[in-house]
């Protein structure tokens, strides 16, 4: 079973609150992206989520 290893607050094209979660599972590292949708985020946002794949891959 996949465990979290932590979420990043993100919005939709249209503004709406969203997140990204990543997800660690085994060997393997899951992104999970708002569904259906495309998720905006900010540089802080983005260097955030950099972080948190960066120790779920050291986590595998």
């Amino acid at each position: 079973m996949a465990e979290p290893q932590g979420w990043i607050d993100c919005h939709d094209p249209f503004g709406r609150d969203r997140s990204m979660t990543v997800l660690v599972e085994d060997d393997r590292v899951l992104l999970v992206a708002p569904p259906g949708e495309s998720a905006v985020m900010s540089v802080t946002q983005t260097r955030r989520l950099h972080h948190l794949l960066d120790q779920a891959a050291d986590r595998v």
